[in-house]
């Protein structure tokens, strides 16, 4: 079936594209079995990483960075994550750059920048977001975790749990609420530091899928943390965090879009060599009309999250726009990776079989990050209002 050619990317997008591929094909690929069963990546991995320049592209020169802030960078290494299959040894560095990073960007002084950020293009510091706590998921604004303020100090108290890189992490953006104003008012966020006392680990936790991603539990008794560890104002913490969430679901829905195109390519093959009743599966008339709807699917979903690529780099793509991206392709690529796996038979059960460990990786996407039934609210209210 002939595709739609895309025409978002450049000559330098593509090299730079040919590189890290390269890269995940060499350091990443081999190992990615050994990192799922280990529950982890080496820290040496993001160091590689680092020195390649695959870290920070964004990040001024001046800081260590590429000075890059064309967002379509980090786009294709989403893709390349996504269509790989390497999503649980990869993320936590997509994570870093496109979810954490700009965080940095946006709200740290010169010397906070000056602090964290060249370590943070070399892989010497992994960065963690921590919103999410046991008993507040997609309800923000009924954050618990508390900060006191006592002279140059805040005291944490609190806990966090499902932390992308909450073991490797050694700089968490920690949503905390440091005044006694009700909902989003009183939340802030401050920077917490590997080794501050009374900061601990909780599990690595047991997943579904993604196993190589550290996702943990972390644990906050009386921290004491310095007042220059707050980033932005004081109590406007939500306000960041909704200024930063759209790029952070338009990367859900660019990585969702290459996992089913993956799928689709993987079922394709398999389908056309596997033989029942004397034939191909792929030539039976319920495949077609399968494949078919996968294709056509697969690809209305990339024109649109391009599109949306093309208007986030343009300062353009709004909170609805990026929240009908991430549900509707996420939904999608469940959909497809599931159809997928069916038309495996039984060997797209077995882990040893890509399709099975796309599907198991794939099911986090519409729960993580807004829920898709969060995503229709922020949709539907923008209708509505």
């Amino acid at each position: 079936m002939e595709t739609f050619e895309r025409t978002i990317y450049n000559a330098e997008h593509e090299q730079f594209r040919a590189a890290f591929r390269q890269w995940l094909d060499k350091e990443v690929v081999p190992h990615h079995e050994k990192w799922e069963t280990d529950g982890i990546v080496p820290r040496d991995i993001w160091l590689a990483a680092g020195k390649l320049g695959f870290l920070g592209y964004h990040v001024p020169e001046q800081y260590g960075g590429g000075g890059v802030t064309d967002f379509k960078f980090g786009a294709i290494m989403q893709e390349e994550v996504s269509e790989t299959g390497v999503i649980g040894s990869a993320n936590g560095m997509t994570l870093h750059n496109d979810i954490v990073l700009p965080y940095y960007l946006g709200l740290a002084t010169d010397d906070q920048k000056e602090r964290w950020l060249p370590k943070m293009v070399k892989g010497e510091l992994i960065g963690a977001l921590a919103i999410t706590e046991p008993n507040t998921g997609s309800d923000v604004a009924n954050v618990r975790t508390s900060a006191v303020r006592r002279g140059d100090t805040w005291v944490v108290n609190g806990a966090k749990t499902f932390i992308t890189n909450g073991i490797n992490s050694d700089l968490v953006i920690t949503t905390v609420r440091t005044n006694d104003q009700p909902g989003h008012r009183g939340l802030s966020l401050l920077i917490l530091e590997r080794g501050m006392k009374g900061f601990e680990r909780g599990r690595n936790l047991s997943k579904l899928g993604m196993h190589a991603q550290d996702t943990a539990e972390l644990f906050f008794t009386d921290v004491e943390v310095p007042s220059e560890n707050m980033l932005g104002v004081e109590g406007q913490g939500f306000v960041y965090l909704m200024q930063n969430l759209a790029q952070e679901r338009l990367n859900m829905a660019v990585g969702g879009v290459k996992v089913a195109s993956a799928a689709l390519q993987a079922t394709l093959d398999y389908t056309k060599d596997r033989k029942a009743f004397g034939q191909s599966i792929a030539t039976f008339q319920n495949s077609k009309f399968v494949l078919a709807e996968i294709a056509t699917e697969v690809q209305i979903a990339q024109v649109y999250v391009d599109r949306c690529i093309e208007l986030h780099c343009e300062g353009r793509l709004s909170a609805e726009q990026a929240a009908a991206a991430k549900f509707w392709v996420t939904e999608l690529q469940n959909r497809v990776v599931d159809k997928c796996l069916q038309l495996h038979g039984g060997y797209g059960y077995m882990l040893e079989y890509p399709i099975a460990r796309a599907w198991a990786d794939s099911r986090i996407q519409t729960i993580y990050g807004g829920t898709t039934e969060i995503m229709k609210e922020i949709v539907g209210r923008s209708l509505t209002k």
